[in-house]
């Protein structure tokens, strides 16, 4: 066995299973905002209820993710072990940030929230979820610099071994921060989008008559359109062009772009065969690709055939989960379309087929989130830090192969328990909302 995959592995499943929990706190946080808002502003029974229903699906999110997230930080010391030694200086900062300008603020207010309702004025109750909702984005953003800077590391100099500061600015906004911390919210705020339209469409069908569901579905429906619309552009489409500029190899494999071409199509379909690259049964638009990347439809891409061997992410995973996430994105917009238009003509409520679209949709923001994480991990190997540090120099050299597989396995039993929890609490709370 060996211990670097199993590390990998082991961090995959960590940060994966962690990862479905973060977006739907920081989505509903902000939802909450808006509902809260009009509840106190319009003195309105509905959003007031509608606030108190969804704050203990917030309250549930928040526990389970905050308690996965833990594990992280100690995988760093275990199994990545070199890694930290490497990047001790550059990560200090970032998630020392995190933990105080955020985290902090988040838990404190959240506090608040809960517990303050009816006990403090509507105004300091309102702006405690609205602290909420800018602490987990505050996190958010520093967790983002800390990622950004292993995609496109600057600011910094290796001496004795080690990546040391010189540049806390230019480590912090390096070259590709913005663009996922925009591109990444945006994923955030669908997921609380369609876990409000989904639960609230649950309501509606045991309840057509329901006004607190009424008015959140409204709100998710509308929302979720604007966001969604947003993850395509200007978002999604600035991230790409961003990776095409800074990691050109991981651009060339998420678009299946094997050979330099001018004129690059967009590949819709492809079956990826990787001994030699090749993309079998591809369906594609002729020069789009160099168009949405540079403006100009006959542009130059550069093709995997212009990097080393050694230095060519994998292909099949990363071409597959980049596809699958767009197409989930445009899937997301035409739902949100469908249910604008059946809002509009009055007649959502009555469409028990598409409350029920809501309802199986609920997960899909998540698996789209694992699938861009996994594009933008996997893409940017056989790097750790790209260009400067490998994974296989990164692990740690005294942990055996054994000890990873039997904490791989304690940590996976223990995240089936979890998960199974997490899902039996917001069930309970969703049926008897209704």
């Amino acid at each position: 066995m060996d211990p670097v995959l199993l590390s990998r592995i082991q961090f995959a499943i960590t940060i994966g299973f962690h990862f479905l929990f973060p977006p739907l706190t920081i989505g509903l946080a902000w939802l909450l905002v808006i509902v809260e808002g009009l509840g106190w502003r319009k003195n309105d029974p509905d959003y007031v209820a509608a606030g108190k229903f969804f704050a203990k699906l917030l309250a549930i999110t928040f526990a389970v993710g905050v308690a996965t997230g833990v594990v992280m930080e100690f995988q760093f010391g275990t199994n990545w072990a070199e890694y930290s030694k490497f990047v001790g200086d550059i990560f200090g900062a970032p998630l020392a940030a995190e933990a105080v300008f955020a985290f902090f603020l988040e838990s404190g207010f959240l506090g608040l929230y809960l517990f303050g309702r009816n006990k403090v004025s509507k105004a300091v109750h309102w702006f405690a979820i609205l602290m909420v909702a800018v602490g987990a984005t505050i996190s958010a953003f520093w967790i983002l610099v800390a990622n950004s800077w292993m995609q496109t590391p600057a600011g910094f100099v290796v001496r004795n071994g080690r990546a040391e500061l010189t540049s806390f600015a230019e480590a912090v906004f390096n070259p590709s921060m913005w663009y996922r911390f925009y591109h990444t919210l945006d994923a955030c705020l669908i997921s609380g989008a369609f876990l409000m339209a989904g639960v609230s469409a649950y309501l509606l069908l045991r309840n057509r008559e329901n006004p607190m569901a009424r008015k959140t579905l409204r709100i998710a429906i509308i929302s979720g359109l604007f966001v969604s619309l947003m993850a395509l552009y200007p978002t999604g489409h600035e991230h790409a062009r961003q990776v095409a500029r800074t990691q050109p190899e991981k651009f060339a494999a998420i678009e299946g772009l094997y050979q330099t071409q001018q004129g690059a199509p967009l590949v819709l379909f492809g079956l990826v065969k990787t001994d030699p690259p090749k993309l079998l049964a591809r369906v594609e638009i002729p020069k789009l690709t160099s168009w949405m990347v540079y403006g100009d439809s006959n542009a130059e891409i550069k093709g995997l055939n212009e990097f080393p061997e050694d230095e060519i992410p994998p292909l099949w995973m990363t071409f597959v989960s980049f596809h699958n996430m767009v197409i989930l994105g445009l899937f997301f917009i035409a739902a949100m379309m469908l249910g604008t238009f059946l809002l509009w003509r009055r007649r959502l409520w009555d469409s028990r087929w598409y409350l029920k679209l809501l309802i199986g949709a609920i997960p899909l923001p998540l698996i789209a989130c694992e699938f861009g994480w996994v594009t933008a991990e996997v893409g940017r190997q056989p790097w750790i830090v790209y260009k400067v540090l490998r994974t296989s120099e990164a692990a740690s050299l005294t942990v055996s192969a054994g000890e990873i597989l039997f904490s791989t396995i304690l940590f996976s039993f223990i995240y089936i328990l979890l998960g199974a929890l997490y899902l039996f609490l917001m069930v309970k709370e969703v049926k008897h909302g209704s």
